[in-house]
């Protein structure tokens, strides 16, 4: 092989880079800096964009059809496999006795829950089909792994920028609730310390409840029961008392490995082609919006309550 032969060679990946891949990695170092430097969601946020940097790297081949990124996307995503381990984990530190002890708590909960609502409606104005609008309508729960399960379900398309819209935006609630408090309350209100006097609740009672609880969200909302039944299930692990080697390990080592194959696998999604468009800035635009709805309509429930 001559040099005019070998030069196209060894240049073939500056070649194939493109304005799109420089913005992508851009956006890929922005994630990586706020993680370490700033301890955003470092958890998700790392790998997240150290995925997405790989997948703006031409010809590297992490995100082709047999590449590593593609295997756990099969294996993790499109089964769903990684939201519920994590679930199982979070399940595991739950600790419901306040919820059990004052059972009307449950309501301010819901309430939070209008910005889905809300941005659903809005969503859907704007042009997006229902299966979209409520896949971003979801990121209004607050939660990454509720926001990434009904992604894939309902449009595994705009993964990628709801993923990035929750847990931004998650790890911005410091900056984005405060002036909403301060617009909604009054300085007496914020004042008021809220005494918590725990009531007892029997062994008996927290095994109970996650076995109910699944019995009966199953019965009602099957297509809730993946997420509903791992919760619970990481929850009986640690209130049974009898396996606390699976409790640590959900809680600790089984989380852990379930996020960073997610964080990445999420990143790898984040190619200029599928992330550069209008609708990943809407749904950055309607997920913000989600956590101000919630802010707000739990503040106001709050005040009356």
């Amino acid at each position: 092989m001559n040099i005019a032969e070998l030069l196209p060679e060894l240049l073939k990946g500056i070649l194939h880079f493109t304005w799109g891949n420089a913005i992508m990695i851009t956006v890929a170092l922005v994630l990586i800096y706020l993680a370490v430097y700033k301890e955003m969601e470092p958890v998700l946020l790392l790998p997240i964009g150290f995925g997405c940097l790989l997948a703006n790297i031409p010809l590297a081949g992490m995100t082709a059809a047999e590449g590593m990124m593609a295997v756990l996307y099969k294996a993790g995503i499109a089964t769903e496999l990684f939201p519920l381990l994590i679930f199982v984990g979070v399940g595991a530190m739950i600790d419901f006795s306040p919820l059990l002890a004052q059972p009307k708590m449950a309501l301010l909960g819901a309430a939070g829950q209008f910005g889905i609502f809300g941005t659903l409606i809005l969503a859907i104005a704007i042009g997006f089909p229902l299966n979209e609008a409520a896949s971003i309508g979801v990121i209004g729960a607050i939660d990454g792994p509720t926001s990434i399960f009904v992604a894939t379900k309902l449009a595994p398309e705009l993964l990628a920028p709801i993923a990035v819209a929750a847990y931004s935006y998650m790890s911005l609630i410091p900056i984005i609730q405060p002036p909403l408090m301060k617009l909604l309350t009054t300085k007496k209100e914020r004042l008021i310390r809220m005494e918590y006097a725990p009531k007892p609740i029997s062994q008996k009672t927290l095994a109970l409840f996650p076995i109910v609880l699944t019995l009966v969200v199953g019965l009602l909302v099957p297509e809730a029961t993946p997420l509903i039944s791992m919760l619970m299930l990481g929850n009986l692990l640690k209130v049974s008392g009898v396996v606390d080697r699976l409790s640590k390990t959900a809680q600790n080592e089984m989380i852990n490995i379930a996020t960073l194959f997610l964080g990445l696998t999420i990143g790898a999604t984040m190619s200029a082609e599928s992330f550069l468009n209008l609708a990943t800035i809407q749904i950055l635009g309607l997920g913000l919006l989600a956590f101000v709805l919630d802010t707000v309509a739990g503040l106001l429930f709050g005040k009356l309550m």
